[in-house]
């Protein structure tokens, strides 16, 4: 898909270790919606730092979208399997401060993601979203990723069994 010019706007970079804060507010702020994370409470920068040092920008980065110096969203490309025979395969997870959603920054993001997942040694991308997540699901649709796989009803969110649908494309 093309990038449009309302989208434009936005731009990516690498994130460093000072805009874990921001990647960890923007996290938190979807946890309460139960359609984006299995998350239940909100996480701590703390407990990310483990999680951020395991990405290296040369293969599996997380990136910070701005506009205007303003961190809006992140994307990052990580470890679908620990296994040495899954290394090209990488999940990625989008998420878009409430305030720049459905102005195309996810799309952008996945636009972004698929151009560079060659680069990155990635020849396959897949996303886990919850079948209640209508909004992804159809994002990433959009962008030619097909469901390869139905979990039904193995996350419990707030008493609700929740399915989980992987999605994948291969992009080499």
């Amino acid at each position: 898909m093309a990038i449009t010019a309302a989208q434009t706007r936005f731009t990516h970079r690498a994130a460093t270790v000072d805009d874990l804060p921001a990647i960890v507010a923007i996290y938190n702020s979807t946890i309460a919606s139960r359609e984006v994370t299995a998350d239940l409470e909100p996480v701590t920068i703390a407990s990310r730092m483990a999680w951020f040092a395991s990405h290296a920008a040369a293969d599996r980065p997380i990136w910070v979208a701005e506009r205007d110096g303003v961190i809006l969203g992140w994307l990052s490309f990580s470890d679908f399997h620990p296994r040495a025979a899954y290394r090209h395969t990488a999940e990625l997870s989008i998420y878009v401060h409430e305030s720049a959603r459905r102005q195309g920054l996810a799309s952008y993001l996945l636009t972004q993601a698929i151009a560079a997942a060659p680069s990155l040694n990635v020849h396959t991308l897949i996303g886990l979203i919850f079948g209640h997540n209508q909004r992804s699901l159809g994002l990433f649709a959009r962008f030619g990723f097909v469901p390869w796989g139905h979990l039904p009803e193995v996350a419990l969110l707030d008493g609700v069994e929740r399915d989980l649908i992987m999605v994948g494309k291969r992009v080499a």
